[in-house]
């Protein structure tokens, strides 16, 4: 089984001014160590940026993923302009192509990008679940609702399905 890892909307622009509010520490921790797991055995890490209204933006640095965020050079890039990271790119294909059947969402924001990316996985065939403690909201609630209605993985699991994989 191919796992892939979507990283969703970890950019300056969003976080750069909520990092201790939103426990940003915490969830970039998660969120690298099971980049790292994922890696090791050669698995699919994808950083998805918002790129919607980007001509806009009078800082350069304003769509860069937060430093916190680990990306090598091997993980995949996607931009989109919508709140599904699946509408309208080739996320899909790119999916398929590698042969991931398994999807693991993390990122911002829960009431938004995240819910909308990890429907439009389950809807396009992939089984699918969030990635436990490093999902953000500037909405606490919304990060209880989407924990609650929706699948999700913690990375003890995450390590013992990368060691079931030759």
């Amino acid at each position: 089984m191919k796992v892939g890892f979507l990283i969703i909307d970890m950019q300056n622009l969003f976080l750069h001014d909520h990092m201790e509010k939103l426990n940003v520490s915490q969830a970039c921790e998660y969120i690298n160590h099971v980049s790292g797991l994922l890696r090791a055995k050669d698995q699919i890490v994808v950083h998805i940026k918002d790129v919607e209204g980007a001509n806009a933006d009078t800082d350069p640095e304003a769509r860069n993923i937060i430093p916190e965020i680990t990306v090598l050079p091997t993980d995949i890039q996607i931009e989109k302009e919508f709140s599904n990271a699946f509408w309208k790119t080739d996320l899909e294909q790119l999916l398929r192509e590698h042969g991931v059947e398994f999807i693991i969402v993390a990122g911002f924001a829960a009431e938004h990008c995240v819910t909308f990316t990890i429907n439009g996985a389950q809807e396009r065939g992939f089984q699918a679940a969030l990635l436990q403690k490093a999902i953000l909201s500037t909405r606490p609630d919304a990060i209880t609702s989407i924990y609650r209605d929706r699948h999700m993985i913690s990375y003890p699991v995450i390590e013992f399905l990368m060691e079931t994989i030759a």
